[in-house]
């Protein structure tokens, strides 16, 4: 068992922190909605369901609401299984794939794309990936049963779903350990700062302003926020628990990979992603404690 230094799983999550957006791109893109209209998936939530589960295959609702962790599951079961009714598990990956290579072509331009540094960021992204574990990963291990695509910038892209997908299964299992649960791990998440704003939490997760106070009020009764809804002395610690009991199970890949390697690679994607986030691949009031 490899165990990481403090810095080693600082630096691991800031590399995850630069490749996790890159992933994401596809799913603030017109390109996706674009792509799976023309397969018959209009609605957002089902398109963002069917594009994010389509790798587990044909699967309902529950496996959904399961493996998201923070979705209301009447929201989930509004659209699946149905929505594989209308485009099939594979259809859903095909138009992905077109969406991520129009999103990436039109954030980062054409030359990026073909540059060195796009080969070699897939290169190492991909190395690191070789040290992930299917056990206990069900989304991790979905993608990772789809082949590598051979363009550089859809192997990269690929890479990074991996590592993000690997990351996530390990954070979910962290937060059950917590003791908090979807609503509650919304909530104290914003009040980090760190976390996707109310609105767009409103807008996208299934649940009412409602249940998003009601959580707030459990975790005042847990002591983790104060009356206004700021993180306590215990709330800090315990969300910097979390995030250091996530970059535990998270450790291999970036320890495969080696310091250099991480180095390198954050260096890459930092790149990558700063010339997507000037190209407006996320709404700007995306992030933040603003309802």
């Amino acid at each position: 068992m490899t165990t990481a230094s403090p810095s080693g799983a600082r630096a691991a999550r800031h590399c995850h922190n630069v490749l996790n957006p890159f992933h994401s791109t596809h799913y603030f893109s017109p390109d996706l909605g674009k792509e799976l209209a023309a397969v018959g998936i209009t609605d957002r939530s089902a398109a963002y369901f069917a594009a994010r589960a389509a790798a587990m295959g044909a699967v309902g609702a529950g496996t959904v609401t399961a493996t998201f962790y923070n979705f209301k599951h009447e929201l989930v079961a509004r659209h699946v299984p149905a929505v594989w009714r209308t485009a099939s598990p594979e259809t859903v990956l095909a138009a992905r794939a077109r969406a991520v290579d129009a999103t990436l072509r039109r954030l980062l331009g054409d030359e990026i794309l073909a540059s060195p540094e796009m080969a070699e960021a897939a290169g190492l992204a991909l190395r690191a990936t070789e040290a992930c574990t299917r056990h206990a990963r069900p989304l991790y291990a979905a993608h990772a049963d789809l082949p590598v695509p051979e363009e550089p910038h859809l192997a990269y892209w690929h890479a990074a779903t991996l590592l993000r997908e690997h990351r996530g299964d390990g954070h979910l299992a962290a937060l059950l350990a917590a003791d908090l649960d979807p609503v509650e791990a919304l909530v104290s998440h914003v009040a980090t700062g760190k976390g996707m704003a109310p609105k767009w939490l409103l807008a996208t997760r299934g649940w009412t302003p409602e249940e998003f106070d009601a959580a707030a009020d459990r975790l005042r009764e847990r002591k983790v926020l104060d009356a206004a809804g700021e993180l306590t002395e215990l709330g800090v610690a315990l969300r910097r628990d979390l995030e250091a009991e996530t970059d535990r199970l998270d450790r291999e890949p970036y320890a495969h990979l080696g310091e250099s390697g991480v180095a390198r690679l954050t260096e890459l994607a930092t790149g990558f992603i700063g010339t997507a986030l000037a190209a407006g691949a996320f709404p700007a009031d995306l992030i933040g404690k603003a309802a």
